[in-house]
């Protein structure tokens, strides 16, 4: 009886494994089918089993049949099944922070920016969104035991904020090599919303290739489609592909386990009569859509405040930082 609980055991493993499982291993999906899919970002059976039928069938030239047999085989596969909660928590334990570069703001992110999340920045101009995306480049090439990722980063920058003279400059002052700090990041320049999307399906590109890629960094994920959607007629139209957009994002972020940080434009509600008026751009779209939801502000003497708006398991709470040569900082730091 025991040797054949530890049978069932092991069938289990190798059932709960997908490593050796490829897309042409699907009921109906040939090399040209697969070849198909890769182009187009669908690279692995997670994201084939997340698919719809008609998705499916529209990109590949499958019937609606054939496309739901080969998705339901990739579930199938995954094993894409209820689970306990003791599961679950093992699960979770592949998930990890990466350093902000400021303790106290690590303990309001309960650890740093988490992998396998989508942690959204918004406030006003100069409150410090980019200057966290440039430390946060750095901080995911630190090794793990330095509370850093041990790989790359990807830059879709939609507003031309990258610059790789603020990005020497905090390596240096983490005592890293400046040259090897700016080839450690991807940086593209998306010009339009479209593009923007295009460049998501670029990063699995660059994760199938094996790169190492353990932050997306999105400066602004709204911009492009504030500018391009204009007036209440196109709202939905707007609302419907950031959706849309943000569950790429989060597939690929729990599919690959990489941290998403993306910053936010913001608008003054003239609703609000009484307190601050600063409110998000994209409405409870992007509010669901974000794992982490912290607003920034500036505050006395030079410094920051990040507020945390919303989260699944931290309380609402601030933290000062600073933003200095070094990137974010501590307090006492810049003391």
């Amino acid at each position: 009886m025991a040797k054949e609980k530890n049978k069932d055991k092991e069938k289990k493993k190798e059932e709960k494994s997908n490593d050796g499982f490829k897309l042409t291993d699907l009921p109906g999906i040939g090399p040209t089918t697969a070849k198909k899919l890769e182009d187009n970002g669908y690279g692995d059976l997670m994201s084939v089993a997340v698919m719809s039928p008609n998705d499916l069938g529209s990109l590949c030239d499958l019937s609606e049949a054939v496309a739901r047999k080969a998705i339901l085989a990739a579930r199938k596969m995954l094993n894409l099944e209820f689970m306990d909660g003791t599961e679950y928590v093992k699960k979770r334990e592949e998930v990890y922070k990466i350093t902000t570069g400021s303790k106290s703001f690590d303990k309001l992110l309960g650890g740093g920016v988490e992998t396998k999340a989508i942690t959204e920045t918004f406030g006003a101009f100069g409150s410090g969104k980019s200057q966290l995306a440039h430390t946060l480049a750095v901080t995911v090439q630190l090794p793990k035991d330095q509370n850093g990722g041990n790989g790359k980063a990807v830059w879709i920058d939609t507003e031309g904020t990258f610059r790789p003279e603020r990005i020497k400059q905090i390596a240096l002052a983490k005592g890293m090599d400046t040259e090897q700090a700016l080839k450690n990041i991807f940086v593209a320049r998306a010009f339009n919303s479209d593009h923007q999307i295009l460049l998501i399906e670029k990063v699995l590109d660059l994760l199938n290739k094996g790169e190492p890629v353990r932050l997306l960094i999105i400066d602004s994920i709204t911009a492009h489609f504030r500018a391009e959607f204009v007036g209440r007629g196109q709202l939905a139209d707007r609302q419907q592909r950031i959706n849309k957009h943000l569950h790429s994002l989060m597939r690929l972020a729990e599919s690959k386990n990489i941290a998403i940080y993306m910053t936010n434009q913001v608008m003054a509600n003239p609703a609000i009569m009484f307190g601050d008026p600063t409110t998000a751009i994209g409405g409870h779209i992007i509010g669901h859509a974000s794992t982490y939801r912290i607003y920034l502000r500036r505050g006395k003497k030079n410094s920051r405040v990040a507020k945390m708006v919303d989260s699944p398991n931290l309380p609402e709470n601030e933290c000062v930082f600073f933003v200095s040569d070094a990137g974010v900082i501590d307090v006492e730091d810049e003391e």
